[in-house]
Formats: structure tokens, C-alpha cells, sequence
């Protein structure tokens, strides 16, 4: 497989083909030149929605606890930290959509409703103004249950970008969300690998007879 590939993710022989390695900079660079609050009230969907990278982020983090197989747990713990970056991508995103607003012009965009509790501060809400909840996500401690719960929300993610984009004209803006959509298609492809190696560990007839991150010896 090739460097995104589930089997190589600092598990393989070499050891050296990773997702992702950490630096000082976001995954994507993000510079927006034209300010734009309506966007940014849109756009912060992906941030504090129930389909947004925060919930990704925590999602897989809180599921590798329980985890029984060592490879699906690194690709937990790699797909997790790179929704953190995204978590900072969203955020940069937004904050260069909204700096320097006049107050004439936060009111003419209607984002004075966000900028009365929260100035121009990043805050996790959706599109729709509801603040993040924690019930957006679920770590169920079954591994067949949560791979698929992460394949359904990486769809839905997806989807969400695909909602975006078809709202955005400016490139510079346009160029982040379609990096961020392809993510999401890799990471639904990792997440389907990992589902399949999890069935061909568990009997092949039922994978449904015992939960691998539960119960003993199958019973």
C-alpha cells in the first residue's frame, strides 16, 4: 500500500511510512485575502457541528482505549491527531473571514448574533448556531460498532464539504475545503481497511458471537 496505507502506519516492516508527522504549521496553509462573515458563519459548521472536526477528533482519540488490535489503534491515534490540525485548519479558516470587521459590517453579514457572546473568538457552534455537544459522537467499545460508526461519519463529513463548496466562489477559500473533503475520503477507505482486518480476526461465519474488546476467549 502507499504511505496512507492502514498496514503502514508505523506498523509495517519499515516502520517509516506515517500518515502524518507533526510540525509547527498547519497540514494545509490557509490565506484568505477577502474578509467574508457570512462564509465564516457557514464555514464554523465543520468546527462546532455534529459532523465537524472536533467530534473526529475526539471520537477516534476516546476509542483507542479499548481497542483490541495494536494496528487499529495507530490508525485511531493517526487519523485523530491529523482531525486536530483540522480542528486548526476550520479555525484559521474562520478567524481569516472574520478579522477586521467593522461593526457596520458584522451586522450587515448577521453575524452579530455570534459576535455577541463571542467577539471574533473561535468557538465551537454549527452553521445553525448551536453549540457543540458531546453527544455528537460515540465510543461504543465494540470494535465492528465504532469502525462503522467512523466510516458513517466520514461520509457525513464529506458530505458537509460538498455542502460548502457549492456556497463558496472565493478560491483561496475553495482550495482548504477541497483539501479537507479528500481527507475525509482517505480516512473512510483506512477506517473500511481496518473494518475488514477487525472481521478477518473474529470468526468469519458471525462476526457478531462476541465483542473482541469485551469478552474473553469469545464467550
Amino acid at each position: 500500500m502507499d504511505g496512507d496505507g492502514f498496514m503502514e502506519l508505523g506498523h509495517g516492516k519499515e516502520g517509516t511510512n506515517l500518515m502524518w508527522e507533526y510540525q509547527k504549521r498547519l497540514q494545509f496553509p490557509v490565506n484568505i485575502k477577502k474578509p467574508d462573515a457570512k462564509l465564516a458563519k457557514l464555514i464554523i459548521t465543520q468546527l462546532g457541528g455534529a459532523d465537524g472536526e472536533v467530534s473526529a477528533a475526539l471520537r477516534y482519540l476516546n476509542q483507542r482505549y479499548v481497542m483490541p488490535y495494536p494496528e487499529v489503534v495507530a490508525l485511531l491515534t493517526d487519523i485523530g491527531t491529523e482531525e486536530l490540525n483540522h480542528v486548526e485548519i476550520i479555525s484559521a479558516v474562520v478567524r481569516q473571514l472574520t478579522r477586521n470587521l467593522s461593526m457596520q459590517e458584522i451586522k450587515d453579514s448577521g453575524f452579530d448574533s455570534y459576535y455577541v457572546d463571542h467577539t471574533l473568538g473561535i468557538y465551537p457552534v454549527s452553521a445553525a448556531g448551536e453549540s457543540y455537544m458531546g453527544s455528537y459522537f460515540q465510543s461504543k467499545g465494540d470494535p465492528i460498532t465504532d469502525l462503522h460508526e467512523n466510516m458513517a461519519a466520514e461520509q457525513k463529513a464529506r458530505t458537509t464539504y460538498e455542502n460548502l463548496l457549492r456556497c463558496v466562489k472565493d478560491d483561496d477559500v475553495k482550495k482548504v475545503l477541497e483539501f479537507l473533503r479528500a481527507r475525509e475520503i482517505v480516512h473512510y477507505h483506512r477506517f473500511g481497511e481496518a473494518l475488514e482486518f477487525v472481521r478477518c480476526d473474529l470468526d468469519c461465519k458471525n462476526y457478531y458471537h462476541h465483542n473482541p474488546a469485551f469478552d474473553k476467549n469469545g464467550k
